[in-house]
């Protein structure tokens, strides 16, 4: 069984194993919104719901937390397009590439890493930008979020617990099977 975070406004942000929701209510950072009619949490002296929706009491983003640095966040940092002659590249097709060479003292950051078409790879080599007379489309920067992600992903189906639909039906991309990262 799972249980549906909201954040304080109501809005979902994820869906937790009901043990991890019952750690965050006997810690005093989330209240019970919804519960399972069917479903009984026991110990020797107490008996309570097990938890369906809950909500976080404080926001939950913690300062300093950033996006992480991978390649599918680059991908979609980039628009999926190479940052050299701008053609739209599939994924499997992407290429990486470090704005300045590794062999130059490049390092391997959000700063200094694109998508690239193997073509446009290729031609640049281990050269700069400006050393392989190509421009870059936009400088490569660290971003505080990215275009189209979706926190949480999982179908609306037939098979999600009527107490959650009331927070997730006029969200419109709640409505669709969503793609993982994974």
């Amino acid at each position: 069984m799972e249980t549906l975070v909201l954040n304080q406004s109501y809005e979902p942000v994820a869906r937790i194993s009901w043990q991890r929701a019952m750690m965050l209510l006997w810690q005093g950072k989330v209240e019970v919104v919804e519960e399972y009619d069917d479903r009984l949490v026991r110990s020797v002296t107490l008996e309570i719901r097990m938890p369906s929706v809950i909500r976080f009491l404080r926001g939950e983003r913690r300062k300093g937390r950033g996006i992480k640095f991978s390649r599918d966040n680059v991908y979609m940092r980039d628009g999926c397009k190479c940052q050299y002659c701008g053609r739209k590249v599939s994924r499997p097709e992407a290429t990486y590439d470090h704005v300045v060479p590794r062999a130059q003292g490049g390092r391997t950051t959000w700063e200094n890493i694109v998508i690239a078409c193997v073509p446009c790879n290729q031609k640049k080599g281990g050269r700069t930008p400006v050393q392989a007379q190509m421009k870059l489309l936009s400088a490569p920067e660290k971003p505080r979020k990215l275009p189209g992600t979706v926190q949480l992903t999982f179908a609306y189906d037939k098979g999600m617990p009527v107490s959650w639909r009331k927070f997730l039906r006029d969200v419109a991309y709640w409505h669709t099977e969503l793609e993982s990262d994974e």
